[in-house]
């Protein structure tokens, strides 16, 4: 792997305790929480005791007050490991810091701290059953009656949408407004007509438990209301960029871990009575992954340079997601395809990778998104 100039001497001493943590509380646990489509609430209250949860949260909110740096070897020793159960990175780099940027200060009391412990673990309702990438055709509904906001609609692929105590909803608040009739309501799993539906069976992620959600007449306080009413789509819009980059995080670090384990595996397995890696098709398709995967971590490593400076554009994010997750999945292919045969099963850590890597070109805004983005400024 190359040198890493972005870390300091703390950051590194931070990626081996997260390195130890994840070796020791999760991955043995790891085949257990794929075939319950769920990660165990004692696993993030472990993760709070780490203080691995909100970290870049202030510390009078129950976090480290940490920079992205942090988060974003969290989010690839989490990678390294082969865990893409734990929804951690959604919970303490997406929904945390919305609270913590838009929230008011009884809702940032309320909340954080136990966020930051696992206490509560919370989801974000964006996509709906007819809307993806269009974040403007949300048809949920929070609409005022008297002195509380009813709210109607229907969520799906939902990360942590099972354990969720806490969920940011997505929804329209003056429908006849489009994008600036749309905030961000929170709503408590307890309220009455909220209800969880089923734990969505996935091709890859596993143990992640993703899920519809219903709101049927669902009553909540105005104060629910997370910042300014209709305000909800320029929130969105503003933290995108550093969302888009996590995908791209978590596809460098798989790009390297695939490489690495099939080097190991080549260097074992024979074929003709010598290793694999000995073949020049081998060594070709292997330099050619290695290369690609090192340029895009040159890459990544200047955009999270640039996001923990507050610099990051949503263009540049736009692109280190596609580009990154196009890889992910042309080099984990490649790899498996050294495998051979027990590439294909589901016992070797590169099959679960193949798996987990084709989601990543669709959420977080699908690559064809992207594109678009990118091509608007041209």
């Amino acid at each position: 792997m190359t040198e890493r100039e972005i870390f300091a001497e703390e950051h590194g001493i931070f990626r081996d305790a997260v390195k130890k943590f994840f070796a020791k509380e999760c991955v043995p646990h790891a085949e257990e929480w794929d075939k319950a489509g769920v990660v165990s609430r004692e696993a993030w209250k472990k993760a709070g005791a780490a203080g691995l949860l909100c970290m870049t949260t202030p510390e009078e909110y129950g976090g480290a007050g940490a920079d992205r740096y942090y988060s974003a070897i969290l989010i690839e020793e989490q990678a390294y490991a082969g865990l893409s159960g734990p929804g951690f990175s959604l919970h303490s780099d997406i929904v945390a810091p919305y609270i913590y940027s838009y929230g008011s200060e009884e809702q940032k009391k309320k909340w954080l701290p136990r966020m930051a412990s696992g206490e509560v673990i919370t989801a974000i309702a964006m996509t709906e059953p007819g809307t993806g990438s269009d974040l403007q055709g949300v048809k949920t509904t929070a609409v005022r009656d008297g002195n509380e906001l009813v709210v109607n609609g229907q969520k799906t692929f939902i990360t942590n949408g099972q354990n969720a105590d806490l969920v940011i909803v997505v929804a329209k608040t003056d429908p006849s407004q489009g994008a600036k009739g749309i905030s961000l309501v929170l709503v408590e799993a307890e309220r009455e007509g909220f209800t969880k539906g089923r734990n969505l069976e996935k091709l890859g992620l596993k143990g992640q438990d993703t899920s519809e959600l219903f709101f049927q007449d669902v009553r909540v306080p105005p104060e629910n209301i997370l910042g300014e009413e209709g305000k909800g789509f320029y929130y969105l819009m503003k933290e995108l960029a550093w969302e888009r980059l996590q995908i791209a995080i978590t596809a460098v670090a798989a790009c390297e871990s695939a490489v690495e384990q099939t080097v190991a595996y080549t260097k074992e397995r024979k074929a003709f009575g010598k290793p694999i890696l000995d073949f020049q098709n081998t060594r070709f398709k292997l330099a050619e992954c290695k290369t690609q995967t090192r340029i895009a971590r040159v890459f990544v490593d200047d955009c999270i340079r640039k996001v923990a400076a507050g610099q990051l554009d949503a263009e540049t994010g736009a692109m280190a997601k596609y580009w990154c997750s196009d890889l992910q999945n042309r080099v984990i292919d490649e790899c498996l395809q050294l495998h051979g045969g027990y590439g294909f099963m589901w016992e070797y850590p590169i099959a679960r990778a193949y798996a987990d890597a084709r989601v990543q070109r669709i959420y977080g805004g699908t690559n064809e998104i992207m594109k678009e983005i990118i091509g608007r400024a041209l």
